[in-house]
């Protein structure tokens, strides 16, 4: 059985509500958890990934709601 090591994202500074994130360590698969809910653990791949991550940082275009 493999172990998973899970790292805090830099972006949640010292809060207590942290995001994590580890590599599977066979198949490619990344796994997100919150410190709130650590049991529920989504799991993607980088493409997907990477999608939402650029979608989320993209301004809103103007006028949109």
């Amino acid at each position: 059985m493999h172990t998973i090591h899970w790292q805090k994202s830099t972006y949640s500074g010292d809060s207590t509500n942290c995001v994590y994130v580890a590599a599977a360590p066979t198949g490619g698969a990344i796994h997100l958890r919150e410190s709130d809910t650590p049991d529920t653990i989504l799991t993607t791949t980088p493409a997907p990934l990477h999608a939402l991550i650029r979608t989320l940082k993209t301004p809103p275009l103007e006028g949109a709601r």
